[in-house]
Parts: structure tokens; sequence; C-alpha cells
């Protein structure tokens, strides 16, 4: 005897399909699984047998061989259970499914029968979609989540013992003296709706109105979010550089209905979408981990690698707090997703590549002490020049090449509330204006979205000078010793600050703005004074 049931699992934050074959033959009783599965999956025949026997049916005391293909992709979790006892139980003559659609089997049994969620459900439902599945069956933990893809028939259960429910009562198992097969005519009975959700922009208790001063500061902001630039602050304590920083999701522009998708994939995929009845992520990831966080936990990695904290960021902001704080070995692996935006971990088995199109927002202070510069008489500046030095070395010069605007942020001079103060809501208008220009401009670059995103031919094409401001860039580069990735960056920088005053043509005002942000590329004499 011999069946086939489809299931699923993750492959980095991308579902893939898996044939689930059993054969049941004569001889000792014995069941194995093959097809490189995990602890976790070889784990589960006891599951599937307890959950079996304590649903009423019959676990045949025959050979049984579990066979989950492609036999040379490596499977790990315990999303194949329910699939392994349906396709058990249909093999065996027990249950008659019906026909009429591709059906994708994922849950977790426990010993009694019912069904456990788990993690990944949305890319393995967008895989099946993709596939030309109808129909998915699963816990029902999970139906919210799975309902955030459309036009799929998305069936939920609780417990095994659920399809007993929904059978046909005198054909099936409704009597203990009928031992014939189980009749299941359609899984209608079981179908969620999904649910309309509302995609206005999220509402916020913070505001850039709140903070006191700082309008170079918030220039610099605005800019980093129309163009999704990176961006360093950098001032004594108590400035306000976290404040600002943690302000910015007010400002940046709402995500695109793909954006948002690839958002919670990964969130799923990770284990950490808790609210999948809300409906797709709307609101732009802002992550902020601890200076602590090791290479692994930043990037991603593991035996099975998950995405890290640079992924878990997709589309949104990744907050580095006290910068010089973190391990330096760790910020250096920052510098390939912010190049490539997306992050390649390889291991013996298999090569995981995770997006990472992240803005990287960081402060710092200027020194040990924090106060030099601040120009205060009862908090003097203690750091000698190689203390200072030495700091600020535990940033490499490749990772501030990245790392568009270095903005100081001095201690501010007014302490009472300002009759104008920029908001959140102008800075937003702005930002918004400056991202429609993009949108249009970049609509037959499928990969580009961003100014920061431009590169090769496109930036050369979107980014034209006049000989008077390229010679004057050319001269500011070769003073200042920049490198050709910084070129690069200030002619995006440039391009952003244009689209925010409404100008095609970049002007050279535009890229003498763009190149006193660079504060950190300075001398170190001048930055140092």
């Amino acid at each position: 005897m011999y069946g086939k049931m489809f299931s699923a699992c993750l492959y980095g934050i991308d579902g893939v399909l898996i044939q689930v074959e059993v054969d049941i033959s004569n001889g000792l009783p014995q069941t194995s699984i093959i097809g490189l599965p995990d602890s976790a999956i070889r784990e589960a025949i006891e599951r599937v047998r307890a959950g079996i026997k304590n649903c009423g049916f019959t676990f045949p005391l025959q050979r049984i061989t579990i066979n989950l293909a492609p036999a040379d992709l490596r499977k790990e979790g315990s999303a194949f259970d329910l699939a392994i006892a349906i396709c058990i139980l249909s093999t065996s003559g027990q249950l008659i499914l019906p026909q009429e659609e591709k059906l994708l089997l994922i849950g977790e049994m426990a010993l009694d029968g019912s069904l456990r969620p788990v993690t990944g459900v949305l890319s393995m439902v967008d895989r099946a979609k993709r596939d030309g599945f109808g129909a998915v069956l699963l816990p029902r933990e999970n139906a919210a989540e799975a309902n955030l893809i459309e036009n799929m028939n998305i069936y939920a259960i609780s417990h095994l013992n659920d399809l007993v429910a929904l059978s046909d009562r005198e054909a099936g198992l409704a009597s203990k003296d009928n031992n014939g097969p189980l009749r299941i005519s359609s899984f209608a009975g079981l179908r969620t709706e999904s649910v309309q959700y509302s995609a206005d922009a999220p509402f916020h208790t913070e505001d850039y109105a709140d903070v006191l001063g700082q309008h170079h500061v918030k220039r610099a902001l605005t800019i980093a979010a129309a163009g999704m630039h990176n961006i360093m602050l950098m001032g004594p304590p108590g400035t306000g550089k976290t404040m600002l920083i943690k302000r910015l999701p007010t400002i940046l522009p709402p995500m695109t209905e793909q954006e948002a998708l690839e958002t919670t994939k990964i969130f799923s995929a990770a284990g950490k979408l808790k609210e999948p009845a809300a409906g797709l992520l709307r609101t732009r990831p802002f992550r902020s981990p601890h200076h602590t966080i090791s290479a692994g936990g930043l990037i991603g990695g593991g035996t099975i690698p998950k995405p890290g904290e640079v992924s878990l960021a997709h589309r949104g902001i990744l907050f580095l707090d006290e910068l010089p704080e973190f391990n330096r070995q760790v910020l250096e692996v920052l510098r390939q997703p912010l190049e490539d935006k997306a992050v390649t971990i390889s291991r013996a088995r298999a090569v995981h590549t995770f997006p990472a199109r992240f803005m990287l927002a960081a402060s710092m202070n200027p020194c040990p002490c924090g106060y030099l510069g601040s120009d205060h008489p009862g908090h003097p500046c203690t750091c000698s020049l190689a203390r200072i030095a030495q700091y600020r070395s535990k940033i490499s010069g490749p990772l501030l090449d990245r790392i568009d605007l270095q903005v100081d942020v001095p201690r501010p001079k007014e302490w009472t509330r300002e009759k104008f103060s920029l908001s959140s809501a102008d800075m937003r208008a702005q930002v918004l204006d400056a991202h429609a220009r993009q949108i249009h401009r970049y609509e037959f670059l499928p990969q580009v979205s961003w100014n920061s995103e431009l590169s090769g031919s496109a930036l050369r094409r979107f980014t034209k000078l006049d000989s008077r401001t390229a010679d004057m860039l050319h001269q500011t580069i070769e003073a200042l010793g920049l490198s050709m990735r910084a070129y690069d960056r200030i002619l995006k920088l440039a391009r952003t600050i244009a689209d925010l005053d409404g100008q095609e043509e970049i002007q050279s005002v535009h890229v003498a703005e763009a190149i006193q942000y660079r504060n950190l590329d300075r001398p170190q004499v001048e930055t140092l004074a």
C-alpha cells in the first residue's frame, strides 16, 4: 500500500514543498523515516503513533516506510506531523479524503491528537499558492496567519477528531461497531474566512515636536528618511541622540503590499510574528539590539541558519545605540549587508540568503568621557587625543564609508518650547513628496525604489552634475582623501536633497550640503579640536 501527501518546511525564510510518501508492507512491525530528517522529525513517529491511537484509529502493525522528498534536502521542525498521520490513515484505508482540490498539510501533533501551531506558515502557504495548491489544512492557531495569503482555502482544526465530526456519520467511525473507512466528502465545514484589515498609517505617540531645537539634526533625519540613507548622530550625553532616532519611524513612508509581505514572512520564519490576526506588518521594523549581541545574532546563523537582526530590520531601521561599545568584529560583519542589501550564510549542506534592506541608524559619544566639544564649564573633557583616537578606532574606516550622514548633536541652547518646532507631520510630508518622486523616477528599475539603492549605470544616469559642480566635488574628494564609495554616496545623498527641494537637476548647493554631513571624514586634527 502506497500513499502520498504534501507538506512544507522552511529553507532560510522561504517555504519549500515536501512530498510525504508512505509505504505499508507486510513484515515485522517497524517504522522508519528517511529523507534527511532532523531529530524533531525522527521523533514525529512517536507523536503520530500516540495521536492516532488516542483518537480511536488503529496504527498499522506492519512495516512502514516514510520518505520525505526531495531526499537530498535536509528537513527540520515538527510541521510534518499532520501530513504523516493523515497519510498513514489514508494509506491503511481508515480515512478517505476529498479529491477535488490540491491540499497542503501543516501542523505538529500532540500525544492526544490535538494540533499545535508551527512557525513559518506564511512562507509555506505563499509557496503552495505559487505552486498551484488551492487549499491548506493546518492548526487553528495558524489560521489567521495563513489567511494573509489571498485566494487560498484555509481549513483549520484543533484536534484530529475534528475530522471525525466532519465525516459522514453513517459511513465512518461514528459507531464503534462500524469498522469501515472514515469518509470526508468536503472540508468546507472547516474553512476559515479572511478578515479585511485596515492599511491606515500607524498611530505614534512620539513626535519630533517634542524635541527642543536641533533643527539641523531634524533636517539630516528628514534626508535620511527620504532616501533611506544610513545616519550616525554624535554628541555629548543627554543631547537627545537616542530620542531623535527613536522618532524616525514616525516620518518614514508606509510600506507597500509587497514590502509588508516580505517583512511579515521574515518575522514568521523567525517565530516572532506575535499577532498574525492583526494582518500583515504595516509598521516599518525598528530593531535596537543590545551592544553585547554576537555576530550570529546580528546577521543570522545557527546549524540551520535563522534570520538575524539585520534581516528582522528589513525595510526598516536597525538602531545601534552607543556604537563604539559594540564588539569591533561584530560591527565588521555589517559591511557586506550594507553594501549588498542581503546576507549570505554558507554551511556545509546549503547556502542561505536573507534579505537585509535596512537603514542603519547609530549614535555615539565623541570621546570616552562623552563631553568633548560640549562647551559646558561643569563638564570639561578629560580625554587625551590618544584615548579619543583609540575610542573612535573601534569603528573602522570601511564601516564609516558606508554611513552617509555623520551629524554632530550639540548641547541645546534653548530650554523652553519654541513657538514653531518642526513636527513629525511636517517632516513626513517632505519625505512622502521626495519618495513619490523616486517611485516615479525608478518605475522601470524593479530593484530600485530609494536613492540609496542606486548603483552602476543607473547612478551615473540619475546623478549627473554640471562641470562646475563636478569640479567642486572632485576637489573636495581629493582634499579629504575620500574613497570612491564615499564619492558615490555623496552623489546619492545630493540626489535626495535635490528631491526634497523639488529639483530634478542636482545643483552645487545640494552637493555642498551632502559633503558637510560627512563629519568624521574630515582631517583628524580638525575633528578633535
